[in-house]
């Protein structure tokens, strides 16, 4: 099993890469190549020895997509976007990483399958901000997609066409809407949804952090744990099982704000609840009002894909797999 993952230096694509190298396989098949790319060279995880090469390319640049698509890997993991708060922010780089870049890949698949038949089976990492206001307080599967930011529009983009680039055949493409990653490890990113992790990693760790929104804030969260086993279960589905509409809305946890800071009371204290700071900010407020806070991922459980069903499971994974020792 030859496997490519484009975004191997992000947290996630990080994971994935060393789960993959740990396990030594991928959808019941031994790992042969593990292609490691992002736009500063990944670290090659422990384990993976000569099988695994990382590279430092920009997947918007001419030739790149193509050159990767020419080594025929057989699963693609494509995880490299630019992330909601930055979209919104930089309009043309928004749409030229998470666009243009992401149908330069499918094109260089495309034409790879009419030379030879090629046909990978690709797994893209979308969002739920493919989703815009007004909305049910529950989310069914077949809801309509209608985003309200750039990073919305962009993802939903890319979830039409791999319903169309697998319908014509030319690969075999599955998108997954991810829950907000909760509690993600480091440093904050970009991302307008940061503070769903920085209310609970910071105070979790002695250090203040600060909440822009109010807490009746509803929100859908998974664990980093959960989106690595994400992508995994994806890489070896059934495409037939999984039919006409190829992304699907992953499990997650429905919670308020409130909820999160309740959880971090029991696993850390009201003295750890003490340290985050409300601090509205409109801008971020708006972004986050437009999103939704609630699904019924009826299909994805139904093709076997799990997660945490509470924000104490969500804090517990973080202290297990991520929190800094000592």
């Amino acid at each position: 099993m030859h496997v490519l993952i484009i975004g191997a230096g992000g947290m996630i694509g990080a994971k994935l890469a060393a789960r993959i190298a740990g396990d030594g396989a991928l959808a019941g098949r031994a790992l042969t190549r593990l292609d490691l790319v992002d736009i500063a060279a990944p670290p090659v995880p422990a384990g993976a020895g000569a099988l695994a090469q990382s590279q430092a390319a920009d997947l918007s640049d001419d030739g790149v997509a193509a050159a990767l698509v020419a080594r025929r890997p057989d699963v693609i993991f494509h995880l490299a976007a630019v992330v909601s708060g930055e979209a919104e922010a930089d309009f043309e780089k928004g749409y030229r990483v998470n666009l243009d870049a992401t149908r330069a890949l499918f094109e260089a698949i495309r034409h790879a399958h009419l030379a030879d038949g090629y046909r990978p089976r690709l797994v893209f990492t979308s969002s739920l901000a493919v989703y815009g206001a007004p909305l049910p307080d529950v989310i069914p599967d077949d809801h309509i997609r209608a985003p309200r930011t750039s990073y919305g529009v962009q993802k939903a983009i890319a979830e039409l066409l791999i319903d169309d680039y697998t319908r014509r055949g030319f690969m075999d493409g599955i998108g997954l809407r991810l829950p907000t990653i909760v509690i993600r490890p480091g440093r904050p990113n970009a991302a307008a949804s940061g503070f769903f992790s920085g209310i609970l990693r910071e105070p979790l760790a002695g250090q203040r952090s600060t909440l822009p929104v109010p807490e009746t804030t509803r929100h859908w969260l998974a664990s980093p744990r959960a989106a690595v086993g994400f992508l995994i279960h994806a890489a070896g589905l059934d495409g037939v099982a999984v039919g006409p509409r190829r992304t699907l809305t992953m499990p997650g946890v429905a919670c308020s704000v409130g909820d999160q800071i309740a959880a971090l009371e029991r696993a850390a204290g009201p003295q750890a609840v003490a340290l985050i700071d409300h601090a509205p900010d409109p801008a971020i407020a708006a972004i986050i009002d437009n999103w939704p806070r609630a699904f019924d991922p009826a299909a994805a459980r139904a093709l076997g894909f799990t997660a945490e069903t509470t924000v104490d499971e969500l804090i517990a994974v973080y202290r297990a797999d991520d929190a800094p020792r000592g």
